[in-house]
């Protein structure tokens, strides 16, 4: 796959859903804040070419084929699911509100509502209906109809810290454009850098331009970083150790899904509507716990060769104490006693003690940031 210059949209065209209508008199409903970020997120065009909520026959495609109706990529349902009474009313009205809060700030207008199969939903995106899996017990948490339907975007909500790296796709492509870049990989995170990390950034910037990372902020699960503490992390580490040239820092505002290759291909559509070529996937690319072989989400992209961004696979990383540098069982002869495996278990582990890391897992300055906090660790 050959790609000249910053990519293309999804689907050829950036969805723009900006209005300045007035939503005040409509029937409103209320979704949470994950939800919130994603209506935004369409608006802006990082789910482009989704103008709103999946209507049934794109649903239905993308749970059991991952495309749309039209044949396009796409892998994870982006959708509104209510109540019966609910339903029933959205229906009635055609134009709803949509608020967080109390405070309206969207507008949806409804094409569609239907009900749909959770065991179908589970199998099709997570390839599993064990209810311990996060994304499973969500959707058998879900409520009983789906609304689709196109959204307006009427009023952002208040700017806060955590949200002075988000970026929009017009922003980020300006950015590379005026940078000059023409090759800019994509780095997806929800992990603070550990020193292997670094190395799979660095190994890219080698043969391209530029790097975009781009850490998830959102609802996470138990046990992952919290988001104030990754983007801080970063901050240090390209403070300390990258060309400021070269790197470009911006969080993506979307909840993890868990969802193994179905998500990565999700993370590679959401980079390329940013204006990204290529994208980094890594070993066991948005898995949780053993449902996923550790390279399912790199063989999945041979079913997606019209996806229109070039994965970048790289093997796990190790230090090598022979070798005196990272390495991987592609370029390292010694065994096992000579490597210090980047463990992200043992990683918590030694936070969460108060221990400071090697350095040759993670840089001392990031180590610093970590130990300001008493608890980094979503509860």
């Amino acid at each position: 796959m050959e790609n000249i210059g910053i990519a293309k949209p999804h689907g050829g065209k950036l969805v723009s859903r900006i209005t300045k209508k007035d939503p005040s008199e409509l029937f409103s409903i209320s979704i949470n804040t994950d939800l919130a970020n994603d209506v935004e997120n369409i608006a802006d065009g990082i789910f482009s070419p989704l103008e709103g909520f999946l209507i049934q026959e794109d649903f239905e495609k993308v749970i059991s084929r991952g495309r749309l109706a039209n044949d396009l990529p796409w892998t994870v349902p982006i959708v509104l699911d209510v109540d019966k009474e609910t339903a029933t009313k959205m229906k009635d009205a055609g134009d709803v509100a949509l608020n967080v809060e109390g405070k309206n700030f969207a507008i949806l207008h409804v094409d569609d509502v239907y009900n749909f199969d959770k065991n179908a939903v589970t199998n099709g995106v997570y390839g599993t209906s064990d209810p311990k899996h996060p994304g499973v017990a969500k959707t058998i948490n879900m409520k009983e109809f789906l609304v689709g339907g196109k959204i307006d975007y009427v009023k952002r909500p208040d700017e806060t810290p955590i949200r002075r790296y988000r970026k929009t796709p017009l922003e980020t492509r300006n950015f590379f454009e005026n940078a000059g870049w023409k090759t800019i990989v994509a780095f997806q995170t929800r992990n603070v850098p550990h020193v292997a990390h670094e190395m799979l950034q660095k190994a890219s910037l080698n043969t391209h331009d530029g790097l975009f990372v781009n850490p998830l902020v959102g609802k996470k699960k138990s046990g992952d970083y919290k988001d104030e503490v990754i983007v801080a992390t970063y901050e240090s580490l390209i403070e300390h150790y990258y060309p400021k040239n070269r790197c470009y820092l911006g969080t993506l505002h979307t909840e993890m899904r868990y969802a193994g290759p179905k998500e990565a291909i999700h993370h590679a559509i959401m980079r390329k509507n940013f204006g990204c070529t290529h994208i980094i996937i890594g070993r066991d690319h948005a898995g949780v716990g053993t449902y996923y072989d550790p390279f399912a989400a790199h063989k999945i992209f041979d079913l997606y060769p019209d996806i229109g961004i070039e994965p970048i696979f790289f093997p796990a990383f190790f230090y090598c104490r022979k070798c005196l540098s990272f390495a991987s069982e592609r370029n390292c002869p010694h065994g096992q006693e000579y490597q210090e495996s980047l463990s992200g278990t043992k990683l918590r582990a030694m936070i969460l003690d108060k221990q400071n890391p090697s350095e040759y897992m993670i840089r001392p300055e990031v180590s610093k940031v970590l130990m300001k906090w008493d608890n980094p660790f979503v509860d």
